[in-house]
């Protein structure tokens, strides 16, 4: 290996033309790719609600309501929960403990009314 000698005296100075920027490719082409995609998703902020059931109660009801309060759903138990992402109805999932944590697991994606419509048109 040879080095070339380091010149002393004026110091480089930057280019004056801009250069271009190259945007990176974020098509879904390899795996490395989707993930570095789905980073750009990382700090979307998303409202996700799971509807164990549903009831009518008077208000008066309501402000009875104490800490070991029962309150009777509509659903049984083992009856699947929806998923709502931001009021949107995406899923149906089953409610499993792990670890003594309540989670959900999906088992049905549900179709976007748009598909529906295209489907039966």
């Amino acid at each position: 290996m040879s080095e070339q000698p380091v010149q002393s005296g004026e110091p480089s100075v930057p280019s004056a033309e801009p250069t271009k920027f190259q945007m990176p490719d974020l098509s879904a082409s390899g795996a490395g790719s989707s993930i570095q995609g789905m980073s750009l998703l990382s700090d979307v902020t998303l409202n996700v609600k799971i509807e164990l059931g549903r009831t009518r109660m008077l208000v008066e009801d309501v402000l009875k309501l104490g800490e070991g309060a029962v309150v009777e759903l509509e659903k049984l138990a083992g009856d699947p929960v929806d998923v709502y992402v931001n009021d949107r109805h995406v899923a149906r999932g089953e409610i499993l403990v792990l670890n003594d944590n309540f989670c959900v697991r999906i088992s049905e994606i549900v179709e976007a009314p748009t598909e529906r419509v295209r489907a039966s048109a």
